[in-house]
């Protein structure tokens, strides 16, 4: 265990055992977590060794939560994970509660965007993988593509301010503002750096903050049925000189019918970057608009339940980039990757589940032996506590 790991677990203890002991004012504390091993097999690849294209056998992401409600106004998270990324503080914050329609949020914690990221925890979504404008590091090919739009979770530094109001008892206006660190890159780079961007000492680059925000609308149909509707966006420059610019932006739309669940989002990213050394490209560059790149995500997912242990699910995502590539890139001027997925989740007994899903990828650039089509079989145990 090297020293930035052992720095940010004596971090974690710390604060986490002053929320774990009894002090007269915590009027209430919890200390939860889940764990996913996941075991994909990829045959479509050469010995169904996919390990050049994805994270292929096993893989394991797990979290342990403390939260503790230290008064009627002030309450504290923290929580740390552990994933493809390593070790991870995912949350340390406080919650300063002036009433429901203002909330005062300070620490380290993943910004309000998209429907997705609250349930980006294993324990809380029914397949293996994330939907691709939300992956991180499960999809094939992800070199080439560099992660999705958005990849979850994205804890980050910063202040939020949120909210609820209730229009009778049919509807709930959500909204959240927000600025923290943002993403990150080195000075001339084609693409933000997600491994730098959740470097163990958190400290940002350039200074300048990431402003964004997020507002939905959910309508209450009936006793069973409910509808949620929202927006979201972001805006920053992630090179240490404050000259490059990204953007954001997202919106999803989810029904609940009874058991049934059908959720849908599309996100879009805007991206600036570095034109002055035309030789690390590997299309000539345009002489206007050409120096950002777009790309899209989006997918729908449908989530029924067949029995009170088997829920079945099936989702269509897909990703599209347009703009000019590294001259080292496996991806062209505009690129595209479609997945359909089917897969089950099974309830052993409370809190110990198990996932099967297969999914099938469809890009539009050929790999190096011709191929444009992949196939992966994930088989997951996921236990919540």
């Amino acid at each position: 265990m090297n020293r930035a790991i052992v720095a940010l677990v004596v971090v974690v203890v710390s604060v986490a055992v002053p929320l774990l002991s009894p002090p007269a004012w915590a009027v209430d504390r919890t200390f939860s977590g889940s764990a996913q091993l996941d075991y994909l097999f990829v045959p479509t690849e050469k010995g169904a060794n996919a390990s050049a294209i994805g994270f292929d056998g096993f893989t394991t992401e797990a979290n342990v939560k403390v939260a503790a409600d230290i008064s009627q106004h002030l309450s504290a998270n923290v929580k740390l994970c552990y994933g493809c990324h390593g070790f991870e503080a995912d949350m340390a914050y406080f919650d300063y509660r002036v009433r429901d329609e203002l909330n005062i949020r300070v620490g380290r914690f993943s910004p309000s965007f998209g429907a997705f990221n609250v349930r980006h925890d294993p324990a809380n979504h029914g397949l293996s993988d994330k939907p691709l404008p939300y992956d991180m590091g499960r999809m094939l090919r992800r070199t080439d593509w560099n992660e999705g739009v958005l990849p979850s979770p994205f804890p980050d530094n910063g202040i939020e301010v949120n909210g609820t109001h209730w229009f009778g008892e049919w509807a709930q206006l959500d909204y959240a503002a927000y600025l923290v660190s943002g993403f990150k890159a080195s000075e001339n780079a084609l693409d933000l750096d997600f491994v730098q961007s959740r470097s163990t000492y958190y400290v940002d680059n350039n200074s300048r903050p990431t402003g964004g925000g997020r507002a939905s609308l959910t309508l209450t149909l009936s006793k069973t049925s409910d509808a949620t509707l929202g927006a979201s966006g972001m805006y920053g420059t992630f090179d240490p000189m404050n000259r490059l610019t990204y953007g954001i932006f997202g919106g999803d739309f989810s029904m609940r019918f009874g058991q049934t669940n059908l959720r849908m989002e599309y996100l879009v990213r805007r991206q600036e970057f570095d034109t002055s050394d035309a030789s690390l490209f590997k299309y000539p560059i345009a002489s206007k608009d050409g120096n950002f790149f777009l790309k899209h995500g989006a997918y729908i997912e449908l989530e029924q339940p067949v029995s009170g242990r088997v829920t079945m699910l099936g989702r269509i995502d897909g990703l599209y980039r347009d703009g000019n590539v590294a001259a080292t890139s496996e991806l062209l001027r505009r690129s595209d990757v479609g997945r359909a997925t089917f897969g089950s989740l099974f309830t052993i007994e409370r809190g110990l589940r198990v996932k099967a899903s297969t999914e099938v990828y469809k890009f539009s650039d050929v790999d190096p032996n011709g191929r444009t089509v992949e196939v992966g079989f994930h088989l997951a145990f996921v236990g919540v506590f």
